[in-house]
């Protein structure tokens, strides 16, 4: 009997040890696989947020330049203008913020007086103030160009501020200055779970989804340096104090402790930190570990702890089972045989299932890495789509050459075998004239092929035209399109790159020749000018027309009416002319659709 006890009491024991360790691991792997996927879906969210603050500062950066080399601007930051001029200017800088959608556009002569302001009808309007003693002002006359973030002096609001120099022969004029306000962009952060926030090179935070964070610091002031950043921001001393939560300063994947508050319940976080590009702001986001992580902890703990338990289980029945087969070993053989099966079945049950919960979580896991990568796959697919739709109808157009050249080889030999050298140089003479038409085809597809260099310049919009026409030549010709080239006599330069303005024409002809290929008479019209410093490129066709319901979503990724289009090729289309300064538009009528795109000029062009 005190053999019986002691055994059961080792195996309970043992059972105890083994339930504390296996919730305590289970656990710990629990959380942190828990942190490991919050990592990866913050960091998700990181690039979104990132890549959506690096466009609103980009799309804006150039327009101070461009407008800084406007004529008339010029000449009413001289005095040049007559009475009057002002309002034109004033109107303008109106349109153009609303359309940039930045908060104010203003132009300051060379004393810091303001004399043409997009806010001009508003009653804290900036017309007529001085702004000599603003650091944008007082740098970007002294170097050219300048970029701060600071608290407006007249409407208390923060945003970041943009200045370039006019000037002329005579010298510097003045400064055009675009403010830029993030309303948008933090009410957008705001609807996610984290918390984000962006710093500059001190470490105050300038933009953030929580109003009450902004000029709070993620690192200690000097006395003098706080004193700086105080004047530079024009905000009070209460405003430069550290972030709610510890420590302040975390680096880039640790874990911080946030104070409770209205808008944050407190707790853990974790804490992810990205430098934005071209820029000396640090992007910032606080994702808690409350509750996914204490769940996904709880969960690995009662998977542990019903393991060790089950194992307990069956240990215990195990020695029960031996202690009665030492006793009853001769007189229930049977029964003890019977008895071992049934344990074996269990185990064998319990192993299968454990089995079967690893196969669903691997296959889990491998499910969230496909949707992971679907995305840039889709990206990728488009582009790999048009290259080959093009490849595909330039091999039609070589073949027709290359039979060609054969027939003239042929013809050529037997000439010379008959003495008729004159009539055999005039074949290789129509051999040379086709190798070369073939060159041009390859060329034209290589060009387009190859990958964009990201570098921008002048380029012709005749010979984009033309080289896309050449690419497409085969399928115009199989489906039997009319095409109306309306181009001026006198070359085009517009801001761009050849590949990446070549593939924006080649989609919009793609689309129209997808449009009319069940017209009786399929015709496509391009059309060309050049007016007010900008080129317009003019795509339509007689096909049905864009479906209402489908022009609202028409540029926006992944959204299309094709049951084999991705949805990508007008996103990728407006983004491109878009990052060369321009845009594009949609309309639709019952004749057909048409889109327009305009470019920039390229300086010295003919406006």
């Amino acid at each position: 009997m005190d053999r019986r006890r002691a055994a059961w009491a080792a195996l309970a024991a043992l059972a105890l040890l083994a339930f504390v360790a296996a919730v305590w691991e289970g656990g710990r792997l629990g959380r942190a696989a828990a942190i490991a996927e919050l990592r990866r879906s913050a960091s998700n969210a990181m690039a979104l947020h990132l890549s959506a603050l690096r466009s609103e500062l980009e799309k804006q950066r150039a327009l101070p330049a461009v407008l800084a080399q406007d004529a008339e601007l010029l000449a009413l930051l001289r005095g040049r203008a007559g009475p009057g001029a002002a309002e034109p200017i004033n109107r303008r800088l109106e349109e153009l913020s609303h359309a940039a959608r930045a908060a104010v556009i203003y132009a300051l002569d060379a004393n810091g007086r303001t004399l043409a302001a997009s806010n001009w009808r508003e009653p804290t309007s900036f017309v007529g103030q001085n702004y000599a003693f603003r650091r944008y002002f007082q740098e970007a006359m002294a170097r050219g160009a300048f970029e701060q973030f600071a608290l407006g002096t007249v409407s208390g609001r923060p945003g970041y501020y943009l200045s370039g120099r006019a000037e002329d022969a005579a010298g510097p004029a003045g400064i055009v200055v675009v403010k830029l306000e993030f309303d948008a962009i933090e009410a957008d952060w705001r609807t996610g779970g984290d918390r984000t926030y962006a710093t500059d090179a001190q470490g105050v935070v300038v933009v953030t989804d929580r109003p009450e964070w902004r000029f709070r610091t993620a690192r200690a002031l000097a006395p003098e340096r706080r004193q700086q950043v105080r004047e530079e921001f024009q905000v009070a001393a209460s405003d430069l104090e550290p972030l709610p939560f510890r420590p302040p300063e975390a680096a880039d994947g640790a874990l911080v402790e946030t104070d409770a508050s209205a808008a944050t319940p407190g707790g853990p976080a974790l804490h992810l930190m990205q430098p934005v590009p071209t820029t000396d702001w640090s992007l910032h986001t606080l994702t808690p570990l409350r509750p996914v992580v204490d769940r996904a902890e709880r969960q690995a703990q009662a998977i542990a702890g019903l393991g060790t338990l089950a194992a307990a289980f069956a240990a215990g029945f195990g020695l029960l089972v031996r202690q009665r087969r030492l006793e009853r070993a001769r007189r229930q053989e049977e029964a003890r045989a019977e008895l071992e099966t049934q344990v074996a079945l269990r185990t064998r049950e319990l192993t299968d299932a454990k089995s079967r919960l690893e196969a669903e979580m691997e296959e889990r896991q491998r499910a969230e890495t496909a949707a992971r990568t679907l995305g840039d796959q889709l990206v990728q697919a488009n582009k790999l789509a048009t290259l080959g739709q093009l490849a595909a109808s330039v091999a039609h157009e070589v073949n027709q050459p290359l039979a060609a050249i054969r027939a003239y080889a042929d013809n050529g030999a037997v000439m010379l075998d008959r003495d008729r050298a004159p009539d055999a140089r005039e074949n290789l003479v129509k051999i040379g004239g086709l190798t070369t038409r073939i060159a041009r085809i390859t060329s034209e597809l290589k060009a387009f092929g190859r990958k964009a260099s990201g570098a921008i310049g002048p380029v012709s919009a005749q010979a984009a035209i033309e080289g896309s026409l050449m690419l497409l030549n085969h399928r115009l010709l199989a489906q039997g399109v009319a095409v109306d080239a309306d181009l001026p006599a006198e070359d085009v330069l517009v801001r761009g790159e050849l590949v990446r303005v070549e593939q924006v024409i080649v989609n919009l002809l793609q689309n129209a020749l997808d449009a009319t290929r069940d017209v009786a008479a399929p015709h496509v019209a391009i059309r060309l000018r050049a007016a007010n410093g900008h080129a317009s490129l003019v795509v339509s066709d007689n096909g049905p027309g864009i479906d209402p319901s489908t022009m609202a979503n028409l540029f926006t990724a992944f959204a299309t009416t094709k049951p084999e289009g991705l949805g990508l090729g007008l996103a990728i289309c407006r983004d491109i002319v878009r990052d060369f300064g321009g845009d594009i538009v949609a309309a639709s009528d019952a004749s057909g659709a048409t889109f327009t795109v305009t470019l920039p000029l390229d300086r010295g062009s003919d406006a």
